[in-house]
């Protein structure tokens, strides 16, 4: 059975077939050729099942979220704190990048939003200061993963209703890693900056300053919303993902008075696209998984790797191999959605903590997402930047050395992800 469906994946794939449709065809294989004695409506109901949870009401209201405040001033509001906070600094172009893009990551959870929002307006501004092109698209498709980590997550809520794990202390668990991150990204960048001779920037007054930290505090209420709303108890993660599309509405429409209200239609149906491909995958995807669970085939594969009787470390490592490679190719939700269901039994009888695990495979998901030959973002910075494919990805391997480096440093020191969860939560 394994054979049949995954045979039928890579053919549909290679046919040019959207993901949707691999998954569904290969799970209605199975289904027909080793499961012809069941009634065909269990995958209707599968599919039905897996868009059911309350939890994934927070994906559309997050993605919403985004794209008012990407057509809004909150970037350009933080890009210009964080600049007069450090651009006077060797590299400190480069710093406010990084450090913006993860803000802003803090504020949408996408990290295409954060490409467009970030890159579109610092690309120029780095290439005039004498950055090569190639550091500079790396760094903004790299530093906008960080997204991936710091909450709110996209990749952290797919995995916690997949995994039943809770999402509260998934987002928390997500900000170590991605200040980690933020940290390597920021000292390359001084160093290259200084071996480059890169000018500096004019100083900033303190007036400067404060009239750009006052600037800057109407977008920093979105992490306040989501960390000390969730985790001071007033309410859920959906919850506060609905708080942040009134939050961003206000913010946009009528205090900054950047988006029109008759805008405000058109960004819905943006945001309502994105959203059914979304829930299609997931659907589909829960089906996926239920044939693969009913067939029992991650035992059969955790077998074959005599991964059962591993130690935890080596299951983390395993986990983490997989997810990297697989997002390297295919879309980082349709990995998550295959991965998970064969590694969740694995997962629960290692005895790895599952909140460790879920920040492993989200940080995975943001390696693979701008690793060649297709991660996602690569070609989002193509759409955006308007440079060729080799022109985008040929800065890319330091940074995807300091991620890989993050990673090892996760598995050898898990408190990195689970300190803050335990001071929080205890």
């Amino acid at each position: 059975m394994t054979a049949v469906m995954l045979s039928t994946m890579i053919v549909l794939l290679l046919l040019g077939f959207p993901m949707m449709m691999p998954l569904i065809v290969a799970t209605l294989a199975g289904f027909f050729f080793f499961f012809e004695m069941l009634n065909p409506t269990i995958i209707i109901q599968q599919m039905v099942s897996g868009v059911k949870p309350t939890a994934l009401i927070a994906i559309p209201m997050f993605i919403l979220a985004a794209d008012i405040i990407t057509r809004g001033h909150s970037a350009d509001r933080l890009l210009d704190l964080v600049m007069r906070c450090v651009g006077h600094i060797r590299g400190g172009l480069a710093v406010t990048v990084a450090t913006t893009c993860t803000l802003f990551g803090a504020v949408s959870g996408s990290t295409q939003a954060t490409v467009v929002a970030v890159g579109g307006p610092m690309r120029p501004r780095m290439l005039k200061a004498g950055y090569d092109d190639a550091f500079t698209m790396a760094l903004t498709i790299n530093a906008s993963d960080i997204a991936f980590l710091i909450p709110p997550s996209i990749g952290m809520i797919v995995y916690g209703v997949l995994s039943g794990t809770s999402i509260s202390e998934l987002f928390i668990a997500g900000i170590g890693p991605g200040l980690l991150i933020l940290a390597m990204f920021s000292i390359y960048a001084v160093i290259y900056a200084w071996r480059k001779q890169i000018p500096v920037e004019p100083k900033a007054s303190r007036s400067q300053r404060l009239l750009a930290l006052r600037r800057a505090l109407w977008p920093a209420g979105f992490p306040l919303i989501i960390v000390g709303g969730i985790y001071g108890g007033i309410f859920s993660p959906s919850e506060a993902a609905s708080i942040c599309v009134l939050y961003a509405i206000l913010l946009e429409v009528f205090v900054f008075r950047s988006v029109k209200l008759k805008e405000l239609p058109e960004i819905a149906l943006s945001t309502s696209l994105v959203t059914a491909v979304v829930f299609i995958l997931i659907g589909v995807g829960a089906a996926f998984s239920w044939a693969l669970s009913y067939a029992e085939i991650p035992q059969t594969l955790i077998a074959a790797l005599h991964l059962a009787d591993a130690a935890p470390t080596t299951v983390l490592i395993s986990i983490a191999v997989a997810f990297f490679i697989g997002c390297m190719f295919v879309d980082p939700i349709v990995v998550m959605l295959i991965l998970i269901p064969i590694f969740l039994p694995l997962i629960r009888s290692s005895g790895l903590d599952p909140v460790l695990v879920g920040t492993m495979i989200t940080l995975q998901v943001a390696i693979g997402s701008a690793t060649p030959p297709f991660g996602c973002d690569i070609f989002t910075a193509i759409a955006i930047f308007r440079r060729p494919y080799m022109d985008v990805i040929r800065g890319t391997p330091p940074f995807i050395l300091m991620l890989l480096a993050t990673s090892v440093l996760l598995v050898l020191f898990p408190q990195i992800a689970l300190l803050l969860r335990d001071l929080m939560l205890p």
